[in-house]
């Protein structure tokens, strides 16, 4: 299996209406977006597209959209997470089937495991699929964290090809990417926090899976391009002005910032999942502030 997992992966939202379906319409026009904007690759159902709201056929519309929409000219990372292991394959099994060019695994949700089940957890579905695996860690949000011990043997198993980390340890991140650069197989590391994106790829991280994508793709994209290009400095750069709208996302809870910050630049990405609600008046002018500071919106 050869696949490479690298560049700026956009973590999509998953627009809805307003009675809480999927909007194919502004699906179709935040892909077109990010895609216009330069990202190397979209990661649908994940956890910025609030993939605990979504039914099972609701996912699968949403993956075969997604698919549809990018038209081969980005590979589409499917996220297929559920707490069982049967869940996470039937999904896995459902995005093969649809078309995705790999897929993402988050670590169970609410159960405590043992490094040695979460092995277990992810082999068995990596032998379910043909498609390339990326692990994904986010302790802060599931409380179950993979290990560098567990990550290397993970790496081993032919079609897990790299993992996401959202733990925003960088010592974790650079150990994952430390114990795997000498894998024959490029095993790839991509940062999941935002402002970490310029500091993993100077380590040798290979890009990011990242949320503010979804606001600012040019921007996000200039972090990687910049860096491969040679030009460290207009990585950097690009880095530093991303900064404070990540750090904005505490003023809503996650993920309505990015919601509405589509909405603002006139892409329909309608409400989050109740119980998650709109931003205050004063927070939405702060987060106008800072769009425009960023560039983002004029």
């Amino acid at each position: 299996m050869r696949f490479s997992a690298r560049g700026i992966i956009a973590a999509l939202v998953t627009p809805l209406t307003d009675s809480y379906t999927l909007s194919e319409r502004g699906l179709r026009s935040l892909i077109d977006y990010q895609i216009k904007g330069g990202v190397h690759g979209l990661f649908i159902a994940g956890t910025s597209g609030e993939f605990y709201g979504l039914s099972r056929e609701e996912r699968r519309e949403a993956f075969e959209i997604c698919i549809d929409e990018a038209g081969g000219r980005v590979p589409v990372y499917a996220g297929v997470n559920g707490i069982t292991t049967m869940e996470a394959i039937s999904y896995a099994q459902m995005a093969q089937a649809c078309g995705a060019d790999a897929i993402s695994v988050l670590t169970p949700m609410f159960v405590s495991l043992t490094q040695e089940e979460l092995y277990s957890h992810y082999a068995a579905i990596a032998a379910s699929t043909d498609l390339p695996v990326l692990l994904y860690n986010n302790v802060t949000k599931t409380n179950v964290n993979i290990s560098a011990h567990t990550a290397v043997r993970l790496a081993a198993i032919e079609n897990i090809v790299g993992i996401k980390d959202s733990s925003g340890d960088f010592t974790l991140t650079s150990e994952y990417i430390r114990n795997t650069r000498t894998m024959k197989k490029d095993f790839a590391v991509l940062s999941g926090r935002d402002t970490l994106i310029h500091a993993c790829l100077a380590y040798g991280g290979h890009g990011a899976i990242t949320a503010c994508a979804n606001i600012a793709p040019r921007l996000m994209a200039d972090i990687y391009d910049r860096y491969v290009a040679g030009d460290l400095a207009g990585s950097l750069e690009a880095q530093y002005r991303i900064a404070p709208i990540r750090m904005a996302f505490t003023l809503g809870s996650y993920p309505t910032i990015l919601k509405e910050s589509l909405e603002l630049l006139g892409i329909e990405a309608g409400p989050c999942y109740a119980p998650v609600g709109p931003m205050t008046e004063e927070a939405r002018s702060r987060l106008i502030e800072l769009l425009k500071e960023a560039g983002v919106l004029t």
